[in-house]
């Protein structure tokens, strides 16, 4: 499961960084988060393969977030494009695809279904095969638009607990695969001298498995304290969240509904994630690293904030491993 870095810029991009996009990589299956202008020629100098996407998830309707969208899916069609193509977003993004195909002379190709999603916490996409599989939740945020962020959820089939195994004696075999699939089983058992009959249930040996992988990613927003409590109840390890001024800027974040450093890392520590990760970085810093200084300042005078999460600033092409939790490729 890989995180890919498209674009880390907010509102204009830099000669260092484009605007908003983010792939996820999944069984050989690539998920969209945001399509902000030249995404699809960011994809070229990565792994991500537009033809692998078949869900793409907008967090709002701001320009730097959509206008990737046009090109991308005129490109799907260049390439001859069958599979459907599922597009997630707040409302008013059915309205937005409409006018978007209407720009220029093409064709698509391939169906495309747009899902406008209400502004409330809702779970909108869930696979399940034998406890395996994933779920990707929507959550409203607080920007000068209709917002969302977006949790992707791995799902792992539930662990074994052995020593309830040992205690109801069932030896290793066809009965343990029963419970393992979600079958009850009955085994025999002496109660005062007498044999019996005793069922066992699944939920008796088996406990829920927390080593799936999952990111939270946040879209353009002030900072939403429910939400943090949101990815805390998930159990997320890693959140991708906006701060597109550092944490002197605070009046210029108010003003624009985004985040400060502060405020991305406040959430970050309520949510119990182990990893932050900095994006929508603003044009007014000409360089990631102005922006690591201005961190590294805040962060040395700081006594509270940060100790056990780590923090890594977003670079374009920079992509990550959630399941080792590391930084592939910083890009730096």
């Amino acid at each position: 499961m890989i995180l890919t870095f498209l674009g880390t810029s907010a509102s204009v991009p830099t000669k260092e960084r484009a605007h908003t996009g983010l792939a996820l990589r999944y069984n050989g299956e690539y998920f969209l988060f945001d399509c902000g202008e030249n995404v699809q020629r960011q994809m070229m100098n990565t792994n991500v393969s537009p033809m692998k996407i078949n869900n793409i998830f907008i967090s709002h309707l701001h320009g730097d977030h959509v206008l990737g969208l046009g090109g991308l899916l005129q490109s799907m069609a260049l390439s001859n494009r069958k599979r459907p193509l599922k597009i997630y977003g707040p409302p008013k993004t059915a309205e937005m695809i409409e006018y978007i195909l209407k720009i220029g002379y093409h064709s698509i190709s391939y169906d495309i279904e747009v899902l406008e999603l209400e502004l409330k916490p809702n779970k909108i996409l869930s696979t399940n095969k034998s406890g395996n599989g994933y779920e990707i939740y929507c959550y409203p945020t607080n920007h000068s638009v209709p917002s969302l962020a977006y949790v992707f959820k791995e799902l792992k089939a539930p662990k074994m607990d052995m020593n309830k195994v040992r205690e109801f004696g069932i030896e290793i075999g066809s009965k343990l695969k029963d419970l393992k699939d979600g079958n009850s089983v009955e085994i025999e058992v002496f109660e005062d001298g007498k044999a019996i009959k005793k069922t066992i249930m699944p939920e008796d040996v088996l406990v829920s498995n927390t080593d799936g992988a999952s990111f939270a990613y946040s879209g353009d927003t002030r900072p939403v304290y429910n939400f943090a409590k949101f990815l805390n109840d998930l159990n997320c390890k890693v959140l991708v969240h906006e701060a597109t001024f550092d944490s002197s800027l605070l009046e210029n974040a108010l003003e624009t509904m985004h985040s400060t450093f502060e405020e991305a890392l406040k959430i970050s520590e309520i949510s119990g994630v182990k990893q932050l990760i900095i994006t929508h970085i603003s044009a007014r810093y000409r360089s990631v690293k102005a922006y690591e200084t201005e961190i590294d300042t805040y962060l040395e005078k700081s006594t509270v904030h940060g100790k056990n999460i780590k923090i890594e600033i977003a670079r374009d092409f920079m992509e990550y491993d959630l399941k080792k939790l590391k930084v592939l490729n910083s890009n730096k």
